[in-house]
């Protein structure tokens, strides 16, 4: 499979999609368009020809980087089984990394957990890594893909502080972007999100740029 040409930019998130996680991902995908990149992720494919596993692997082939968050290990309430395809995708990522073309063996990723080395409880084999702790906290999450994709970014980008206080700006503001296209918050796709984000950062430089 050949890399696209936005490769390089495209950062692949693995992560919970549940109301619970909800507002560390909209986090993840605004912090990641803020530093000037592409998030991308399962949700944005909507093919029925395709089983889950092809479409994600197309996606990694898509993306140089990656964000894996591996910290959900809860016993799902109605199985009362752990779920395991945040772990899966990670390995998936990591096998394309060492398997694949000499593009993709330039991928690179951060893995991310809600305590320092909790993961070695129950995922050791990544041990050596640097596996990053974002306590559920959407600010310390904000911190670690701004601080991560600044190694990869060609521009400087703005502080983890910064992209904070823009985030939060952008939130309250949110409904009203909703409201002006006819959607409800409730209705949000991770697409509808991912354009509002784009839209209203492009505004905000825009508006702020000789400030």
């Amino acid at each position: 499979m050949v890399a696209p040409k936005d490769y390089d930019h495209n950062v692949f998130v693995n992560c919970p999609f549940d109301r619970p996680y909800r507002r560390l991902f909209r986090a993840i995908v605004f912090a990641v368009i803020d530093c000037g990149f592409i998030p991308r992720c399962a949700l944005e494919v909507s093919d029925s020809s395709l089983d889950r596993v092809r479409k994600l692997l197309n996606l990694m082939n898509d993306c140089r980087l990656g964000i894996h968050d591996i910290s959900r290990t809860q016993l799902d309430s109605a199985s009362r089984l752990p779920r395991f395809n945040m772990p899966l995708e990670l390995g998936m990522f990591l096998g394309a990394k060492h398997f694949g073309t000499q593009e993709q063996k330039r991928k690179n990723c951060v893995i991310v957990d809600t305590k320092p080395y909790r993961y070695q409880k129950f995922i050791s084999d990544i041990a050596g890594k640097d596996i990053k702790a974002h306590g559920n906290d959407v600010a310390k999450t904000i911190k670690v893909v701004r601080d991560w994709l600044a190694s990869y970014s060609k521009a400087l980008i703005p502080g983890a502080r910064k992209m904070r206080d823009k985030h939060m700006l952008f939130l309250q503001q949110l409904g009203h972007q909703c409201k002006a296209v006819h959607l409800t918050l409730g209705e949000l796709t991770f697409m509808d999100f991912k354009l509002l984000a784009e839209e209203w950062l492009a505004k905000y430089d825009e508006e702020f740029k000789d400030i």
